[in-house]
Order: C-alpha cells, then structure tokens, then sequence
C-alpha cells in the first residue's frame, strides 16, 4: 500500500480503504454522537524548530511561563483517601503538599517553610502536621500556623499572615488538578469537551491497577510525541498489524488543549491488507498477543457472517460485565475494544472507552534531555464490592527494561520497542544539519496542535 491519491488540497490526504468511520457505521447499538462527529482542520505543513526539544533557553520559557499557566494533574484522589493523607507532587521546581482535609476535601499548600525556605516533607504520606525539620515552624494540614519555637522572636508574624500558600485545586473524574497562577478558567472549561465526552466512561468509578514509571533520556514533548500517532506501528510495534488498523485511526482537534486519536483494534493493518488474511487471523493474532478480549484459552472460532470485530466486542462485553457486575449491553464493540488516546494540554493522556483504561502522564525530570513518563492501568471497580486500593508507583532504575514490570503483560514489551527509539530522537535532533522536523498533515496534526498551543503559552 503506496497511500498515492493523486494530486490533494492540502490536509486532504487519509489512508485508502477502510476508515475508522467505516468501521463504526457497522455497529449494531447505538454509538454517542462525539465518536461519530468529526472535528479537524488543516494546521499547514510548516516544520518544527528542534530547539523546541533541546534548547535550556526554550526550556526556561516553558517553565516560567506554561507550566504555571496550565492546569497539571497531580494524583488520583484514591491516593490520599483519609484525613491527613499527603502527596508530594513536584514538577520544575514546583513542590505542592496535596492534602485530604477533615471535612473530606483536598487542598494543596506549597511545600516550603514560610522561615528559611526548607521542604517540610521530601515524601508522601500520613501527616498529622506540616512540620519543618530545620526550625521546627509548625503547620495544620490545612495550611493555617500552629506553632513557632521562640515564639518571642518573631513578634512580626501574625498567625493569620502566615498561613501555608495554597495552589488552586479541582478535580475531575478521579483526578485531581491544580493551577499554580490562578488565572486559568475553570478546570471543567479547560478540559472541555473530555468531560462530556467521558459521561459512560466514569473514569471515577476506576482504580489504579497498574502503575509504572520510568526516566527517559529525551524531551518530554518528544517522548509525549510518541504517543500522538498510530504510524509508528509499521516499523515500530510490528507485531500488533494483524489486529490493529494504525493508519486507518481518526484524528480529531478540540480547542486548544484536547486533541484525541482514535485507533481501531480487531481489524488488519492498511498495510497488511493485500496479503490474504481472514477474519480468523485478526482474531488468532491478538489472542496470541493477550488483547483486551484475550482470556488465556484457545482462540474462539469466527462463525459465518460475523467480522472478528464483532466477536471480540462481544466476548469483551461478557468479559468486563463478569469482572466488575456492570451492564455492557449498550456498550458499542469500538468502546470495548479500540484505543481512544485523548492528550489534555500540556502532559496528560487518558484513554477513552471501558476497561483497562491507559493513563500517561510526561513530566520534564529534571531538564529539557529527561522524562519521567509514567503509565497507569485503570481497572473498572465491582459494583457490589468494596473499592480496593490502588497500588504504588512502581519505579523502574535506568538499566530496568519495562518489560520488567511484568504487571503490565504484553505492554511492557510494546513500551521497550518505544523506548528503543527516543534516547536516539534527542541525540539524532541534536545532531541534525537542518535544525528542523517533518510532520506530516494528517497523521501527525496531533503534534503540531500540541505545538501551537505551546505557542500561545509562551507568547504570554
């Protein structure tokens, strides 16, 4: 498959053959009208700057005048379920004691005593009290001045003055956000339309079940990059072609700070479509891969008339009514099966559709040549049972495959093949001759969305 369509207006050109829309007119339930409306433009074809990714000065920038900007999500409020459960978020120079109070709320308070400067917690965790390990100046978890030593000496502080700093926080489908400067619109506002795209998703109702995280040397924008477009498959993740339409994924452009790709799985790669391959093949391949649908027994066989698409989406129905007590019937098979990865300016991806839902999340760690890029699971809770509590954050060292987080299957391996490609991304823009990147219009939008948004940022 060459992709040659003759001569387009540009932006004109998709994948021929069978589209994504294609696939989800033949759906027998009713599919949510957000799946079925389209919502792109042409960007232009213009390059990309590589100074983008390695220059401190452009890093400087984004940390002055984005990150502060933009609301960051920071944990899952699973995480900090009790009164006085703390986590230490810290991100560019930023460190926030994000805290469950009493009355059941979260707040988050700068992590720096307000007397000679030093972190008042370096970890998360239980916290009766904020206290400094220097002086000892004491706070309540909810910000306000408990105790001074020497209280004779500071006749200048005034308890009410001295309060801990608190960061602007919201939440919104088990996440919880923050705003540093203040001056960003409402966290519903800025996360628009993913809320109300997420209605039947109940991304609250999940709980972490996987969480592995690991520093890559490269840029955090190229490392997030990765994970924009579906293409990359062809060479990259060879292995998932027989059962995942890469370039057949549809692209959509909300605003300024959502985006989404949506990649249809249970159906051949464009690239594989002249070898000859069944419906039967679609579904043996991603049994053998261990897919959503894949219960560690045979292959099921694809009756007459019924696509693989069809089959899987029904065994997936069955599947995750069994596992958490829900109702799927109503659920189309591309919600049970097909990789919906939203991105929501600047660092976070939440995957749209029912159980396991991915979750990545990319933070400079600490300069523009390394990423702390964290993947989480999210498993769909039983209805009828108590909600169990999420695991940890399992840290992986520099020399540790991600394929040795072996809580993750399959992905692991998908990751490394990732990975194999960033470290040589940051050296090979550093040393290229043309100081510039190539996107493509269609497949690559994504990007050059994320980077126009950065734009508007920086030129604040």
């Amino acid at each position: 498959m060459d992709g040659s369509q003759g001569p387009l207006a540009p932006g004109a050109a998709r994948c021929p053959g069978l589209s994504w829309d294609d696939m989800l007119a033949a759906e027998t339930r009713p599919v949510p009208k957000h799946l079925t409306e389209q919502s792109w433009t042409y960007l232009g074809s213009d390059p990309i700057a590589i100074e983008r990714y390695t220059s401190p000065d452009f890093f400087r920038q984004e940390v002055e005048k984005m990150w502060p900007a933009v609301w960051q999500m920071v944990c899952r409020a699973e995480e900090i379920p009790e009164p006085g459960d703390t986590y230490l978020y810290e991100n560019v120079g930023t460190s926030l004691l994000v805290t469950r109070q009493h009355n059941g709320t979260i707040r988050a308070f700068h992590n720096s005593c307000l007397h000679r400067g030093r972190k008042l917690r370096t970890a998360s965790g239980w916290s009766k009290e904020f206290k400094c390990p220097f002086h000892g100046f004491t706070w309540n978890t909810d910000g306000s001045l408990k105790e001074i030593p020497c209280r004779w000496d500071f006749g200048h502080l005034k308890d009410e003055t001295t309060a801990l700093p608190e960061a602007r926080l919201d939440q919104w489908g088990g996440f919880v956000f923050v705003n540093l400067d203040g001056k960003a619109p409402p966290l519903l506002e800025y996360l628009a339309p993913l809320p109300d795209h997420f209605v039947d998703w109940r991304l609250e109702d999940c709980v972490t079940a996987v969480w592995v995280a690991k520093v890559i040397p490269c840029n955090w924008k190229a490392v997030a990059e990765a994970f924009m477009e579906a293409w990359h498959s062809i060479v990259t993740h060879p292995q998932i072609l027989p059962f995942t339409g890469d370039a057949n994924s549809r692209y959509d452009l909300y605003g300024d700070h959502v985006n989404r790709a949506m990649t249809p799985f249970g159906a051949l790669s464009p690239h594989l479509a002249d070898k000859g391959h069944d419906e039967q093949f679609i579904v043996d391949s991603l049994m053998a891969f261990g897919g959503r649908a894949a219960s560690g027994g045979p292959a099921p066989k694809v009756p007459d008339g019924m696509t693989a698409r069809q089959l899987l989406g029904a065994a997936n129905r069955a599947k995750f009514a069994a596992e958490t007590g829900r109702d799927f019937s109503n659920a189309t098979d591309s919600e049970l099966l097909d990789a919906y990865t939203y991105n929501l300016f600047p660092n976070l991806s939440p995957w749209g559709g029912f159980t396991p839902n991915i979750i990545y999340r990319w933070r400079p760690w600490p300069d523009q040549d390394h990423t702390l890029m964290e993947v989480r699971l999210l498993q769909r809770t039983h209805k009828d049972k108590p909600r169990p509590a999420p695991v940890p954050m399992h840290f992986l060292g520099p020399d540790e495959p991600w394929a040795a987080a072996t809580e993750m299957g399959a992905l692991g391996n998908v990751y490394d093949q990732d990975m194999a490609n960033l470290p040589f991304v940051q050296e090979g823009m550093k040393a290229s001759k043309t100081g510039v990147i190539q996107l493509g219009d269609y497949q690559e939008s994504r990007i050059r969305h994320f980077h126009q948004t950065l734009d508007r940022y920086l030129a604040t």
